[in-house]
């Protein structure tokens, strides 16, 4: 088990998809079955600041879940305080961000070679960089396997498709997906879920019950088949 070595790129059909619910709740999954985990966010946009600098809490929840002990630094190099598109945010503190330095970034921690690494995107899979470059050409640099998070609620089934298609097309392999919850209300949520699991051509990893706040992630460690993510 210890040799195992896994990494894995977080994308969501939407913002507040669930990419840092499942990150961290795979995190927690991955520690209680004993393997050593690592997370980074590479560019977070809408922080607070604090005595340490500026703190994104996604990147503060992956920080606290994973078995390294890696500084806040290195899950999340790139910071900004307002939440806005990432190039947008870098534009207003004339900065550039480059896919080649954020995929510096993300390789520093997967040098740590813990057995499961996440790597947690911003936004969709399609997110801008800068006028060139998106966040789906990070993981094209990095060529590791990508885990789609689908919010279930109204819609899903077109943004799940779109982005499915989307990674295909990339050249890059869905190593499975998980069924967020979002909406207690939906309707026809199994047959939702039925029809994503037909269509999208890859395994379904688990699925997350909608959940109050605050969220006890180790308590999610069973909604996931984590041997197959494993094994993928």
């Amino acid at each position: 088990m210890t040799d195992l070595r896994k990494s894995f790129f977080i994308t969501g059909t939407d913002t507040d998809a669930g990419k840092t619910l499942v990150c961290c709740a795979l995190l927690k999954a991955a520690a209680l079955a004993g393997y050593s985990t690592a997370a980074i966010k590479p560019v977070a946009a809408g922080a607070s600041m604090t005595a340490g600098g500026l703190r994104n809490q996604d990147a503060l929840l992956l920080q606290a879940a994973s078995t390294f002990q890696l500084l806040y630094e290195q899950v999340n190099p790139v910071c900004f305080s307002q939440a806005m598109a990432p190039h947008l945010a870098a534009k207003k503190k004339n900065k550039r961000l480059q896919v080649e330095r954020l995929a510096g970034f993300c390789r520093g921690v997967m040098m740590h070679r813990a057995n499961l690494t996440l790597i947690e995107g911003a936004g969709g899979w399609r997110v801008p960089l800068n006028d060139q470059e998106y966040m789906s050409d990070l993981v094209k640099q990095l060529k590791i396997p990508v885990i789609l998070v689908v919010g279930m609620k109204l819609g899903c089934l077109n943004h799940a498709l779109l982005t499915a298609e989307a990674i295909y097309r990339d050249g890059l392999h869905i190593a499975g997906w998980v069924a967020n919850r979002l909406d207690p209300d939906m309707v026809c949520y199994e047959e939702n879920r039925d029809t994503l699991q037909a269509q999208l051509e890859t395994q379904l990893l688990g699925e997350i019950p909608f959940l109050p706040s605050p969220v006890d992630f180790a308590q999610l460690a069973g909604c996931f088949a984590l041997d197959q993510l494993m094994k993928a």
